[in-house]
């Protein structure tokens, strides 16, 4: 039997990723995306890439008509499920579009499922929603306390599907819900290729993209936020991801909803991350050094909210998902330069 993988935002950078380990380890996908701020060039590329064909559908997870019809077409086995607002500036400034779109939205996608009796899912969640601890290195078990909306958002849609998952024993003639809630701490990089990478809009939220376009000459200036941290260069520490490891994860979580683990449904969160810290020097000097080219920032100040420093626990993902990242902090720049060197307008 083919599994069939519904990718929600499957356009964006982590989803296109996504979409090549899935293709390439013999899954058929499925993309839907409202393009809000992701472009279908990236699916173009992702074939390209792959040598196969996926289905795309520019589908908006909020209209609950467009996404049954979607259901009703295509054999979907399980989903993946990236679709969502990430800034968590904007989420502060605009909170409702953060809990209508991220929320709202994957009410409708989990409604949608149960009536197409589709019920494994991996759900993209977030270190957000641990918010500030007194612990560095994040475990699973850690009290959930996000302190943005956009984090909060991630932290409910987890408590929903915890409560939807735990309803199973209720009907006993029904599937039960399979679901991996996947923490991601941060991901950065690109695909080896140079093809697909991050391509934000307008000016990046997220620190290596941001790098990226000032060593470019994109962008004139880093503001690194804060040099009196806690920490050995005074400069916020965080685990940075290379973006392939992590959409290895989801391949790796979809195999666990399939085997014996899940057998009998239930919902599990798992970090992905490295287990290691970097500091913003730290990456920095690391893409001076790999690229050869200055990278011109100055110190600003913290901004509310910001930790000195985390990090992930990830040894419940070797051990129940026999994951773990591979990639150096040296491959994450060299692909993540590779890529801005290639598309220095994105993919426009």
């Amino acid at each position: 039997m083919v599994n069939t993988v519904l990718v929600t935002g499957g356009a964006g950078y982590i989803g296109s990723h996504a979409c090549v380990e899935l293709l390439q380890s013999g899954y058929q996908v499925v993309v839907v995306d409202n393009l809000a701020n992701s472009n279908c060039e990236s699916l173009k590329r992702v074939q390209d890439i792959t040598g196969k064909p996926l289905a795309f559908y520019q589908v908006d997870i909020r209209d609950r008509n467009a996404l049954a019809e979607v259901f009703a077409k295509e054999p979907i086995t399980s989903v993946i499920h990236f679709a969502g607002l990430k800034a968590v500036g904007e989420s502060c400034e605009q909170p409702l579009m953060y809990y209508h779109n991220n929320v709202y939205g994957t009410l409708v996608l989990i409604q949608v499922m149960a009536d197409a009796d589709v019920k494994q899912l991996v759900f993209s969640s977030s270190a957000t929603v641990y918010g500030a601890s007194e612990h560095v290195q994040y475990t699973e078990d850690l009290p959930i306390g996000a302190i943005n909306p956009y984090g909060r958002t991630k932290a409910m849609i987890e408590d929903i599907l915890r409560d939807l998952s735990a309803t199973d024993g209720l009907k006993p003639t029904e599937s039960p819900w399979k679901i991996a809630l996947l923490r991601y701490f941060n991901p950065i990089g690109a695909h080896e290729s140079g093809k697909i990478g991050e391509d934000p809009n307008g000016i990046p939220n997220n620190l290596m993209p941001y790098v990226a376009q000032v060593a470019i000459g994109k962008l004139a200036q880093l503001s690194v936020f804060g040099n009196d941290y806690p920490t050995p260069d005074g400069t916020g520490i965080r685990d940075y991801i290379h973006v392939v490891d992590l959409v290895k994860g989801h391949i790796k979580a979809i195999q666990a909803l399939q085997g014996e683990k899940f057998a009998a449904g239930g919902c599990k969160a798992y970090n992905l991350g490295t287990g290691r810290g970097c500091s913003v020097l730290e990456i920095i000097e690391t893409f001076e050094r790999a690229t050869g080219r200055k990278v011109n920032y100055k110190f600003a100040p913290r901004r509310t909210g910001d930790l000195a420093e985390c990090f992930a626990n990830p040894e419940l993902a070797l051990k129940e998902l026999n994951w773990k990242a591979e990639k150096s902090l040296d491959d994450m720049i060299a692909d993540t330069w590779l890529w801005q060197v290639k598309n220095p307008q994105g993919y426009n």
